[in-house]
């Protein structure tokens, strides 16, 4: 039975409707929604009489489109479908659409191997896999990579739109780094994907340069009343050439790169290259070196780290640089990991010792974090100071970074309810701060946290005697202590922290005034 478009429109319309149960619809409802539809697609009037929707609900029955269709009216007034998940659109391909199908793809299939046609090969081979899996009633022997759950998605189909009628839209967009989101007018010219993600390139109204804004990062697409932006400048047929993802700086030249992949990984990188500048250099017993022409970039990073001990960046050095770093991070990462035996020690610890330490509590990215927030505060201070007596509220963006899983970890271990009444950071063995005396707390029941963003060694360190926190000594009773006691030297390294019972006999060791001793001491009180 031949359709016309105007009669499938109706029909899609009417499935639509009828799916819809949370309206009842009257066959007046239908009409209007029909008509509605037929505006739309048609830019005109198109009145549909009462006859016509009578017939398609009569044919959308019937089996003469194989809908048979279980429409049903409830209380002689409203139409619905009797199934409550049944759509027209989920019906299976019938034996004859199935056979237009199969003489297509075996049309399609002829032009394999054309240029003009390559864009085509993946849809001709999902087609014939669909169509060999309805025909056997089998299960599909090719599986596309897809993601379900990627977002943005939604957002491909007014993209293209937009693109192809050349019009400017506005865009509500937050990217990761970002606090808040951000609206503005944005001329695009081109949707692109990479690894399974999809991104819109183009210019954001107002600036010249190019930029790519992933599309799970775009909240909500409007309309632009300005003007659309031709692109005259770039050349977006050959502008992705430059480098590996979308991450393109135009201004930025190409360099080479040359990479020593082992025997292990060698075969896939060489049939599947990393772009498509790649070369074989030499080959030996251990491997294949390989060299690139492309962008120094982030995408370019990660294929790198993707192969992890199975490649070596010979040059150039920064880029070696930057991935040793980062590999360095990616170890640290295991490394600071508190076991649960780890964090009960160190309880036991402060609780009959009075002290306890525990190293790599944090990486070195989180200390060299908190580094440059302290150095740059201090940049500005003047007179230059060598303390802050109250840090969260000097640098508060540094109080997220402290505040790690390992250390909030630690305090849950410790006491739930303790209470942190002062944050002090001490850049310089201060006389004021730090005394130099031996000494203990007797007038508050609680702890101080030391965390060390240098290492503690024999030039600035901390000297304790262990399990003295149980009694309150005189002046006389510490000179004895500390001359008839075995010393503990504190030797912490950069990322550790010690943990002090206030009533611990202690006193700060320093042969060397003029070095920075960069600790950062939180006062706890139960």
């Amino acid at each position: 039975m031949a359709l016309n478009k105007n009669a499938l429109i109706r029909y899609k319309t009417i499935d639509k409707c009828l799916q819809n149960r949370f309206r009842k619809w009257t066959l007046d409802d239908l009409i209007e929604e029909c008509s509605d539809a037929l505006y739309e697609y048609e830019g005109k009037d198109c009145n549909v009489s009462k006859r016509t929707v009578q017939l398609d609900i009569q044919n959308m029955r019937s089996d003469k489109l194989g809908y048979n269709a279980p429409i049903i009216v409830v209380d002689r007034k409203y139409y619905t479908y009797e199934e409550e998940k049944y759509s027209i659109t989920n019906l299976p391909i019938s034996s004859q659409d199935l056979e237009k199908l199969s003489e297509s793809v075996a049309f399609l299939k002829q032009f394999k191997g054309f240029s003009h046609f390559d864009a085509l090969n993946g849809v001709i081979q999902k087609l014939e896999d669909h169509v060999y899996s309805n025909q056997t009633r089998t299960k599909p022997v090719i599986e596309f990579e897809k993601n379900e759950n990627l977002k943005g998605l939604n957002f491909l189909d007014t993209l293209y739109q937009t693109i192809i009628t050349k019009k400017a839209i506005k865009i509500t967009y937050k990217s990761f780094k970002a606090r808040q989101a951000a609206t503005f007018d944005f001329h695009a010219y081109l949707l692109k994907e990479f690894r399974n993600r999809w991104f819109v390139i183009g210019i954001r109204d107002g600036q010249e340069h190019l930029v790519n804004l992933a599309l799970d990062r775009i909240i909500d697409l409007q309309e632009s009343e300005i003007e659309f932006k031709y692109n005259s400048k770039y050349d977006l047929e050959h502008y992705f050439s430059k480098a590996i993802g979308v991450s393109i700086n135009p201004d930025l030249k190409t360099e080479e790169i040359i990479l020593f992949v082992y025997n292990k990984h060698a075969p896939y990188v060489q049939t599947k290259p990393f772009h498509a500048s790649q070369k074989l250099i030499k080959k030996d017993n251990f491997g294949i070196t390989i060299s690139l022409n492309v962008q120094h970039n982030f995408e370019l990073e990660k294929e790198i780290l993707g192969l992890g001990d199975g490649i070596r960046v010979i040059s150039p050095p920064f880029l070696k640089r930057k991935i040793k770093q980062r590999l360095k991070y990616a170890t640290e990462s295991y490394q600071t990991e508190i076991s649960e035996k780890g964090l009960i020690d160190m309880s036991n610890k402060l609780k009959y010792k009075g002290s306890a330490i525990l190293n790599q509590v944090f990486s070195l990215r989180e200390i060299k974090k908190m580094n440059q927030l302290l150095n740059a505060y201090f940049k500005i201070q003047t007179p230059k100071m060598e303390f802050i007596t109250d840090l969260f509220d000097e640098i508060p963006k540094i109080e997220s970074i402290l505040f790690n899983n390992n250390f909030l970890n630690i305090l849950k271990v410790l006491n739930p309810k303790i209470k942190l009444e002062k944050s002090v950071f001490y850049k310089k063995s201060n006389e004021g701060l730090i005394t130099k005396n031996w000494f203990q707390k007797t007038d508050s029941k609680g702890f101080s946290i030391k965390i060390h963003l240098k290492e503690a060694t024999e030039t600035n360190r901390l000297d304790i005697i262990l399990s003295s926190h149980n009694k309150k000594f005189t002046q006389n009773e510490i000179g004895l202590l500390v001359k008839n006691s075995s010393i503990f030297n504190c030797h912490i390294r950069i990322g550790g922290i010690q943990l002090i019972d206030n009533a611990t006999l202690q006193k700060f060791h320093s042969k060397n005034k003029q070095q920075n001793i960069d600790v950062l001491e939180l006062f706890y009180t139960l």
